[in-house]
């Protein structure tokens, strides 16, 4: 019997979805099969969020007219199910639509082999969350680690790290320092997760607090819901300091917080979601900042030339 092929990490190419099977089977391509939705499960653990938003609700109408344009990619469980590897947005999309079946294609991998395909399909798309991130290194990191590469996810130091940080990182653009950082963030509890996936918290404190235990965590959420106010950086590294000593309450959170912030009547934060609306969706979500700092000096230039077209008349 042949051996396992390799891996493919790339994604069906336009012209292979129109392939025959013979074609496809000559060219070693996956066949498509219209699979059952009954029989097709998500893939356990998968960070990636499915949002039931005004996109979602585009995608399902586009499906009724048309079907699915790029089928999905399922691997085959022992007990004869299928779980989804790549394209969950698309098989809740039919879901929604009522559609029977999932047009997809069918790939021979093991668990660890779908988790890396899984994690370099989806970072291909233009939006992607803290959370989805933190989870998606770590869920590699850990089936590269099963591979038998040598990867230690929290507490080792930096330097004594495999390359394998970095490895994964490379395509968005994170050093393997900052890879671990975002893996940080999977220790938060999921309040405060989500705060810092809303743009409430910044992500650098957020690692800080990601030492902070899990009780620890709670006392810091429920004065940060009370005093609608979140740590700097600054201030969530002395948390970090208390909670090692095991001086860390409420009592020292809430003076914590309390704490008037360097510059702080000139600081301001908005809301990302208020942001992404007026943002192409081709601007990754880690460069919100930076697009919305550009609007505006292109803004300031506008008015600038207003200016000076007003004193020139």
């Amino acid at each position: 019997m042949a051996g396992r092929p390799k891996l493919d990490l790339g994604l069906t190419g336009y012209d292979e979805l129109f392939m025959t099977d013979e074609e496809r089977q000559e060219s070693k391509l996956p066949r498509i099969y219209d699979i059952p939705i009954e029989l097709i499960d998500d893939f356990p653990g998968h960070p990636y969020k499915v949002r039931i938003d005004e996109d979602m609700q585009q995608l399902v109408e586009s499906i009724k007219e048309r079907g699915i344009l790029t089928p999905v990619t399922l691997r085959q469980k022992d007990d004869g199910r299928y779980e989804t590897v790549s394209g969950h947005r698309r098989k809740k999309a039919c879901e929604l639509a009522g559609m029977p079946t999932v047009r997809a294609e069918v790939r021979d991998m093991t668990r660890d082999e779908a988790i890396i395909y899984m994690v370099e399909s989806n970072f291909q798309r233009s939006q992607i969350l803290p959370s989805e991130k933190a989870f998606s290194y770590k869920m590699r990191l850990e089936a590269m680690n099963r591979q038998g590469k040598r990867t230690d996810l929290t507490s080792c130091p930096l330097d004594t790290k495999s390359d394998s940080g970095a490895a994964v990182g490379k395509d968005q653009g994170d050093s393997r320092r900052q890879v671990f950082r975002y893996i940080r963030l999977t220790e938060l509890i999921p309040e405060i997760l989500q705060m810092v996936d809303d743009g409430k918290i910044a992500f650098r404190p957020a690692v800080e607090i990601s030492y902070l235990s899990e009780l620890e965590q709670k006392w810091l959420h429920e004065a940060m819901e009370y005093a609608d106010a979140t740590p700097s950086l600054a201030q969530a590294i002395k948390l970090k300091a208390f909670s090692q000593d095991k001086t860390l309450g409420p009592h020292v959170i809430e003076a914590l917080l309390s704490e008037e912030k360097p510059n702080q009547r000139e600081k301001f934060s908005f809301r990302a979601d208020r942001l992404r609306k007026f943002i192409p969706e081709s601007v990754p979500f880690n460069q919100t900042e930076d697009f919305v700092c550009k609007a505006l000096e292109h803004y300031q230039q506008f008015l600038e030339r207003q200016r000076r077209d007003r004193g020139d008349r």
